[in-house]
């Protein structure tokens, strides 16, 4: 799958949950319609894997983390950036959700867990943060950022 091509299928995405609050039930509907086996769940992973493997995906490296933002926050994308990170058993950078963060976490190895969750989605609300965390394993998490609003807290603070 091209670049282009997984742009299309986020748009997709993005078209189904815009407007909506970004909560539980959120998550439950992610999950529920969209969750580990479905189409869309497997179409994102395998285009997540193919980009890595490719170079165009996760092309930067720091505190054991492969990231990189995939796509900008834009009209077609109804708003939303991603990001795609590749985390083996770490700890990321503590950081803040001003608008909320939507996870789609897909395991590579082990019963590997983002945050606790396993396979899956896992949604932000407004005004959270964390510091995202992998465990059990290696795993890929593409992040949907509203408005592509991230705030990484600065060391020491």
């Amino acid at each position: 799958m091209s670049k282009e091509d997984f742009r299309g299928l986020v748009a997709k995405l993005t078209t189904e949950i815009s407007g909506r609050p970004l909560d539980a039930d959120l998550q439950r509907w992610l999950n529920t319609e969209h969750g580990p086996g479905s189409e869309i769940y497997k179409a994102v992973e395998q285009s997540c894997r193919q980009g890595v493997a490719e170079g165009w995906m996760c092309e930067r490296e720091g505190g054991g983390i492969r990231y990189g933002r995939v796509l900008k926050a834009s009209d077609d994308l109804n708003r939303f950036s991603v990001d795609v990170v590749d985390m083996d058993n770490v700890v990321g950078p503590h950081h803040s959700h001003p608008n909320g963060e939507i996870d789609l976490i897909m395991p590579l190895s082990g019963g590997a867990r983002f945050d606790g969750h396993e396979a899956g989605w896992c949604v932000y609300g407004p005004g959270t943060a964390h510091r995202p965390t992998v465990t059990d394993g290696r795993a890929l998490v593409l992040y949907l950022l509203p408005e592509g609003a991230i705030e990484f807290t600065r060391a020491g603070a």
